[in-house]
């Protein structure tokens, strides 16, 4: 008979040993193996401990990832080693690989092109005409930016603060919906509580004017929410390499070929959703990885990647490439909306680690790392896929997971290896040639 497991009230008030033992007792069918395994997890440091229990609430251990660096990135002249935390076999190898390529060709090439982030009041205004609240916005917009000053002060410091603030007529789309749009930049924080703050702020005295004044003292207004956008447009970065085709022979395809077959499979990415998708998951596989490494939230830099990928209503590739007078060059442009101080960038030890081989960027340069990671990846994943075809490298670095799947010794390991080292790896053939070798043992 299953097991019903009752709620449990409190649970978030509980010691991190009472919280393993409830969920030990109520979902583990082996109580001393798993508590054992939760263990083996904590940091031997219980500072450090400390620290990775108070990052998110009910923590009871750590899950670790893979910590790799793809050396040899030449960014902007300076030679960087790039921090990658992934648990996808290939992604490390790919980036270095890529970074090694370019090294001698003049490296990554970066930009930022523009920095802004943004936020909203949304809100619904039931006036009878737009004219009176567009009027009352016009004529207390400075009122608006004055009351604010508090907030933004430190910000304004730094040579941040409010960029821009609008007031956006939303009624074509939903009825009685209003957004006072601003726009900020955040110097070298993320800045979403900066961001969400003012926002509050704003809202308040949007109600507090409305109210006050006389020809509109009898129109409702209701603030729906008050939040930064993970959509960030204009907070955009490139990141380019290019070269003479004569330089890009490779795999027995010499470099205009290989270069046209690139541009080609860049081309079924801009109009294939399909193709597309997977195309920018690649992409990603590089940016996520850095963005985890320094310590930065890419899940809203996924969703914003993605949205800028369908900017004009159809889901394209966020790189390009062109051939003209036998130079290939190769870019993406991409928003990064990142901080290199706040969040846990001055605490989590391998986060500030991370900052540290590379420099301690600024926001802006740290922009421009993390694009030139998505660029990496991207080559090495079209590189192969128009040449020797994306199994051949994929799944000769994932032939470690297999072993480990298997329990293959390392004399084990290193015999399969050397075994195929001239041949096509597959799941099937690793299973074969690991069965014979124990049979031939025993």
């Amino acid at each position: 008979m299953k097991k019903v497991v009752p709620l449990v009230n409190g649970f978030s008030k509980l010691s991190k040993e009472k919280k393993q033992e409830w969920l030990i007792q109520n979902y583990c069918t082996n109580p001393t193996e798993s508590l054992a395994l939760l263990k083996s997890y904590n940091h031997f440091d219980e500072k450090i401990q400390q620290l990775h229990d108070e990052f998110i609430e009910n923590t009871i251990s750590n899950f670790y990832m893979p910590f790799g660096i793809a050396p040899n990135f030449i960014i902007n002249g300076v030679n960087k080693c790039m921090p990658l935390a992934i648990e996808e076999s290939s992604v490390v190898a790919a980036a270095a690989k890529a970074a090694t390529f370019w090294a001698d060709k003049g490296g990554f090439k970066c930009t930022v092109l523009s920095k802004e982030k943004i936020g909203h009041v949304h809100f619904i205004w039931r006036g009878k005409s737009p004219t009176e609240l567009i009027n009352l916005f016009s004529n207390r917009k400075n009122i608006f930016l004055e009351a604010t000053n508090n907030l933004t002060e430190n910000m304004r410091k730094r040579g941040g603060g409010i960029i821009d603030i609008a007031l956006i007529d939303k009624t074509a789309w939903e009825p009685n919906y209003y957004q006072i749009e601003v726009k900020f930049d955040t110097c070298d924080s993320m800045g979403a509580n900066f961001i969400n703050s003012v926002l509050e702020a704003l809202s308040k005295i949007l109600i507090s004017e409305i109210e006050s004044a006389q020809d509109l003292s009898d129109n409702q207004v209701e603030i729906i929410m008050c939040i930064l956008s993970n959509y960030t447009p204009n907070c955009l970065v490139r990141a380019e390499v290019g070269c003479d085709t004569a330089m890009l022979e490779m795999e027995g395809i010499s470099g205009t070929e290989f270069a046209q077959k690139f541009i080609n499979a860049i081309h079924v990415a801009e109009v294939e959703p399909y193709r597309a998708v997977t195309h920018n998951k690649g992409i990603m596989n590089g940016i996520d990885s850095v963005i985890i490494a320094t310590g930065n939230d890419f899940r809203a830099v996924e969703a914003c990647a993605h949205a800028y990928a369908a900017r004009d209503g159809r889901y394209r590739s966020l790189t390009h490439a062109t051939l003209a007078n036998n130079y290939f060059r190769f870019w993406i442009d991409i928003p990064l909306s990142l901080g290199t101080v706040g969040g846990i960038t001055s605490l989590h030890p391998m986060v500030k680690f991370a900052h540290e081989i590379l420099g301690k960027p600024n926001s802006n340069q740290l922009m421009e790392i993390v694009a030139a990671a998505g660029l990496a990846q991207n080559f090495s994943a079209l590189r192969s896929l128009v040449t020797t075809g994306i199994q051949k490298g994929h799944m000769k670095m994932h032939l470690m997971n297999i072993l480990n799947q298997l329990g293959a010794t390392n004399e084990e390991k290193n015999n399969i290896v050397a075994h195929f080292k001239d041949k096509i790896v597959s799941h099937a053939a690793a299973v074969k040639v690991f069965n014979q070798l124990r049979n031939k043992d025993n």
